[in-house]
């Protein structure tokens, strides 16, 4: 009984804590997140005083990760984008392999092994959809309408493939079981969340007067997919959370349950970056300065320069600079890929914390620059009278 005192006490310790530094952050007109990454280096076991109980934390941060991507997935509708602005998705995947493609070649001709190369090369092409959808609903915002809309289509459509793309390489790189069994397990799962899409949508209808049910209903059958397609294919939870998501992301419940997960999406949203404010190593990062100058480079020319010009290219009927900011930051799933390449022991420390700090960093300048680039005001023309 005391430990869990003590637990409770310490969690909500660090919520107080979190909550505080993000309104301070606020105050000073930075993003929040950068008042929860602090808290997480503060009570970090790399900084002088109090030390948080880093399992717990820990804890936290993989189930956060896991509803954030659940609700990502809710997020997604392929179907509007494509009716709205089709060209987004021709542009979203050429970022997506061309990022890819430089990071990995860059990560790989500087000695990380191939298969830790590919995790990262993917981790920075993807966005931070948690970081973009603060972005588009900041008080402090100064993107139009489309550029929101945009910056929300373009990180759902890096989320779509960067999942597929995820889901291939760890059947390539194997889970710690042959090849056949991964593809039958994939099977599997993907026949599991085709009946729960069709299946769900009809069970949520039925609950909209109840909303503890639809609440609960939501979530379990989530976590459920979720737990099992990590259980049947032996990919990460917050991938199979994601794809969770997209078993309720069409229809009329998918506004209802968004709406209704979003203060739980906000609060582990604020220990997952937290946690990972926990996770950098000063000691660590000091050896890997260097690979986080390339990680950030890469988010800059491989990234943010590639979205401006195929934006450009594209006609899109957005700011085109912050649309390439707004999208210029290493996110969640950077995280979950870092860290599978760190449980397969192919990952070194160094380049670990240096990918979190990037991730860290990023966001911070990402969630910054986008309201110090204003769209041009409209030339005014001279009065008739002057």
């Amino acid at each position: 009984m005391e430990h869990t005192a003590e637990t409770v006490l310490e969690v909500g310790a660090i919520l107080l804590a979190a909550a505080g530094a993000g309104w301070l952050a606020r105050r000073l007109t930075l993003p929040a997140i950068v008042g929860y990454l602090a808290v997480g280096l503060a009570v970090s076991p790399f900084t002088p005083g109090y030390v948080a109980d880093r399992g717990q934390v820990s804890l936290f941060a993989e189930v956060g990760a896991i509803l954030l991507l659940f609700e990502v997935g809710i997020e997604v509708d392929l179907r509007e984008l494509r009716r709205e602005h089709p060209a987004v998705l021709w542009a979203a995947p050429i970022q997506m392999a061309i990022t890819f493609g430089a990071s990995t070649a860059a990560f790989s001709l500087l000695g990380l092994d191939l298969a830790a190369a590919a995790l990262l090369g993917l981790a920075i092409a993807m966005s931070s959809s948690v970081v973009v959808v603060n972005i588009t609903r900041s008080r402090r915002r100064t993107t139009d309408r489309e550029t929101d809309h945009l910056l929300i289509g373009w990180s759902v459509l890096q989320d779509v493939i960067g999942v597929a793309g995820a889901i291939i390489l760890l059947a390539v790189l194997g889970a710690g079981r042959p090849i056949h069994l991964t593809l039958l397990g994939l099977t599997a799962f993907g026949a599991l969340a085709l009946l729960t899409s069709r299946l769900l949508p009809r069970v949520l209808a039925r609950m909209r007067s109840e909303p503890d049910l639809f609440l609960a209903v939501s979530i379990a059958t989530g976590l459920a997919v979720a737990g099992a397609g990590a259980l049947l294919t032996g990919m990460p939870l917050a991938l199979a959370a994601f794809i969770a998501g997209l078993t309720i992301s069409e229809g009329p419940v998918s506004s209802e349950a968004r709406k209704r997960l979003l203060p739980f999406r906000d609060l582990f949203a604020i220990f997952f970056f937290v946690a990972i404010g926990t996770l950098i190593d000063p000691g660590a990062l000091g050896r890997g300065l260097g690979w986080l100058a390339l990680s950030l480079g890469l988010v800059v020319v491989a990234k943010s320069l590639v979205i401006f010009g195929l934006a450009r290219l594209a006609r899109l009927p957005a700011h085109h600079g912050q649309l390439a900011v707004g999208l210029g930051q290493v996110g969640e799933f950077g995280f979950v890929l870092a860290t599978v390449a760190v449980a397969r022991g192919v990952l070194p420390g160094e380049v670990y914390a240096a990918l979190l700090a990037a991730v860290a960093l990023s966001i911070a300048a990402s969630s910054i620059a986008v309201r110090v680039i204003r769209r041009p005001a409209p030339i005014v023309a001279a009065s008739i009278s002057s």
